[in-house]
């Protein structure tokens, strides 16, 4: 089969499983269950995340709660209980066949009492249907005759890490519910969480096939329901267990113990064969729209669908009340929370694909926009102003305080200043619409989003007489490793550009649909004082840029703080802030992540290409590649193909495409890097293709690395399927 589908680890090593539980996670939009062993390992980060199953959490407001675990799967051979670090392993491979969405797992195990077994095991969850995961599970004894015990249970003893002491302190988010024993290979467990009051009922069904004699029994342990079966194995005989496990929240159904129940009952009667049939064409079917094939180049092609794989498990089907996190649903970082993340680096590739995902996402913005009407007030502004970190209730959710290692606290300024995601919102929106041609959408609900952070916008600008323009003071840009600072040229342009879009939407309103136009210039106050006010501010806002020089000043005094020669620090394997503090990054011109770049890739078409080069050439290597955010190198990659930097761009994309797989940053364990993982599609298609949106429909403009021999890929254009293969 070709690798270029499939993820290996042909070596268990302990000290790389929280790395290797990351990208082993598989999902289905409905939930992302992390890579860990079935029978579990001393010292792992088990976790199945459902998308907006969230409970209260200190500092961090509420948290994504770790699931029951669907997954234990025990294995006895003449009473000695199989684990990878008992007994003797060999012939161990893992896989993850992206193509499919199934992981599997092959190894030899000899027993502390010398029995020998082949073990082989499957699982994967149901792209076909979002509330089936099932696994399948292989024994063969090669040198014994004798019995064998498989376990098969839900376990719902599990938590999450405190954010006040990961390592030592677990919080238990779960109120045991009841269980039961519907019949002898079948056992449910409803779990309820202790301050949201979510509903959560999972059941399990366990069959052996291969064999004859096979006993089923019941363990009712408190929390922890089994299914026991019992068999005897003579030597090259191989006993195949079938795991099937259903789950329903209060949030799908209003009677989740029957839902899950009716599931089961289904998924037994139409078999493993046949439900393992249809996720697989389910995942045909995605792949034929998203898959995107590089010739030449094996390690990126498998980045690449390693990255789309890990959004498509992430991205939610059928509710669009949840959105993507920054971690996916595959760790704890960040606790589950949404951020621009997802607007600017994930919903361009689903625009572009799997536009009905996208708009998705972006609904989830708009039932959100009572929270941040909400923010915004209690601000003091007026109209929509998004949290930086939001959950399904809308709220922010940033914390004030984060605790450091040392026992020291630090302050969390982005909840209350880093504001131009309410601009990043808008530009999703905008941006969707102009792909996609979803009128319905833009004109139900994407209009009022545009509109209403304007209305924001409106009323956060500062008029300085003295100088005889608009300010935007106080806020934090793209690059947080400075703070407090004003006329962000990032926030401030991004706001011009919002202003002048949103005038432009009332006006296509007015035109195409007057009534909806008439309705939210009533409910929004949209009053012909406000529509000047927002001329004058498009007019008259300050942007820090030199028309002679091309250069833009990323804030108010940024070109008067130290320039700091980035590779006397060399060799380091910490970030610039950790490495400085936070106060010393204050000073020195070093950018945690692109923000002037980051204007030039948003709004690239409104610039040329001396500014570009200009900009490109003073801000790329004042940049922490290495170390700061995972949010930056695609972001070089594109603008670098934009001014020719072909081979500089390249470094910047596989710098993204090593970020998860080879885990460069150190920090894979705690979760998929989302926005990473969307931002390497845009560099491929973006960048290397060069595809841009004109009056007259998308173009491309390739710039392909010289190794590339050819570059594939398909994108939905207003309903029309267009399909690209460009020669390197």
């Amino acid at each position: 089969m070709d690798h270029t589908w499939l993820v290996h680890e042909d070596t268990f090593q302990a000290e790389r499983q929280h790395h290797h539980e990351t990208i082993f996670t598989i999902g289905n939009g409905y939930l992302g269950t992390r890579g860990t062993f079935e029978e579990r390992y001393p010292g792992d980060r088990q976790a199945t995340l459902i998308h907006g199953v969230f409970d209260d959490a200190p500092i961090v407001h509420t948290e994504l709660v770790n699931a029951p675990d669907w997954l234990p799967f025990y294995l006895l051979v003449e009473g000695q209980r199989f684990a990878m670090n008992r007994g003797a392993v060999t012939n161990y491979r893992r896989t993850l066949d992206l193509r499919t969405g199934v992981l599997t797992r092959e190894l030899c195990w000899r027993s502390p009492g010398g029995h020998s077994v082949d073990i082989a095991i499957e699982r994967w969850a149901s792209l076909a249907d979002e509330h089936l995961c099932a696994i399948r599970y292989s024994v063969t004894a090669l040198d014994f005759s004798g019995e064998i015990e498989l376990r098969a249970g839900l376990d719902g003893l599990v938590e999450n890490p405190c954010p006040i002491q990961p390592g030592e302190v677990g919080l238990l988010h779960w109120r045991y519910v009841a269980q039961s024993h519907p019949t002898p290979q079948s056992a449910t467990l409803h779990s309820r969480t202790r301050t949201s009051g979510v509903d959560l009922c999972q059941a399990v069904y366990l069959a052996v096939e291969g064999v004859e004699g096979v006993s089923y029994v019941s363990r009712d342990c408190p929390n922890c329901p089994q299914v026991t079966a019992r068999f005897h194995l003579s030597p090259g005989q191989t006993a195949t267990a079938t795991k099937l496990v259903a789950m329903y929240t209060s949030r799908d159904t209003g009677v989740p113990a029957t839902a899950v129940l009716e599931k089961l009952d289904e998924a037994v009667a139409r078999g493993y064969d046949a439900l393992r049939a249809e996720h697989v064409a389910e995942w045909d079917r995605y792949w034929r729209a998203c898959d995107v094939v590089i010739e030449g180049d094996d390690e990126a092609q498998l980045a690449l669908r390693f990255s789309l794989f890990q959004l498509l498990i992430a991205t939610p089907r059928h509710d669009e009340r949840v959105s993507i996190p920054a971690k996916t649903l595959s760790g704890f970082d960040y606790r589950g929370h949404v951020f621009w993340d997802t607007d600017i680096f994930i919903v361009p590739f689903l625009a572009f694909t799997q536009p009905h995902l996208a708009r998705n996402l972006l609904m989830y913005r708009y039932h959100t926009l009572p929270g941040a009407r909400d923010k915004a007030r209690q601000a003091g502004y007026e109209g929509a102003m998004y949290p930086w970190e939001s959950v399904p209730s809308g709220e922010e959710t940033t914390p004030h305080w984060v605790p450091l290692a040392d026992g020291g606290v630090v302050r969390i300024w982005c909840g209350e200043i880093e504001q131009h995601i309410s601009a990043d919102v808008a530009y999703a929106v905008w941006q969707y619409w102009q792909v996609t041609g979803d009128d319905d959408f833009f004109v139900n609900y994407g209009a009022e989003i545009i509109l209403d952070t304007a209305v924001f916008w409106g009323s956060r600008v500062e008029f300085n007489a003295g100088k005889g323009c608009y300010e935007i003071n106080d806020v934090i840009g793209p690059d947080e490793n400075h703070d407090h600072v004003n006329n962000s040229v990032f926030t401030n342009r991004m706001v011009q550009w919002h202003l002048r879009t949103a005038l432009d939407t009332l006006s296509w309103l007015r035109r195409a649909h007057p009534d909806k136009a008439t309705d939210l210039e009533r409910r929004l106050d949209l009053t012909p004082e406000r529509l000047a006010h927002w001329e004058d501010v498009i007019d008259r806002i300050y942007v820090a840029h030199d028309p002679e020089s091309g250069l833009m000043e990323q804030f108010d005094g940024f070109f008067d703080l130290e320039d700091l020669d980035l590779a006397s620090l060399e060799p380091r394997t910490r970030s610039v802030q950790e490495l400085l503090g936070v106060e010393g990054a204050q000073k020195v011109q070093v950018l945690k992540q692109p923000d002037v770049l980051m204007l030039l890739y948003m709004l690239g078409d409104e610039y040329d290409q001396a500014t570009k080069r200009a900009n490109w050439d003073y801000y790329e290597p004042r940049t922490d590649h290495a170390f700061g955010s995972s949010l930056g190198p695609t972001v070089h990659a594109i603008v670098g193909c934009q001014v020719g930097e072909v081979d500089r761009a390249y470094e910047h994309f596989m710098r993204a495409a090593r970020a998860d797989l080879c885990d460069v940053r150190g920090n894979a364990g705690a979760g998929i890097h989302a926005a990473s993982a969307g931002g390497l599609w845009q560099a491929v298609v973006f960048g290397f293709a060069g595809l841009k949106l004109t009056p007259q429909g998308p173009v491309v403009h390739p710039c392909l690395p010289p190794h590339w021999k050819k570059l594939s890929f398909t994108i939905r254009y207003r309903g029309e399927t267009i399909q690209y293969s460009l020669a390197g």
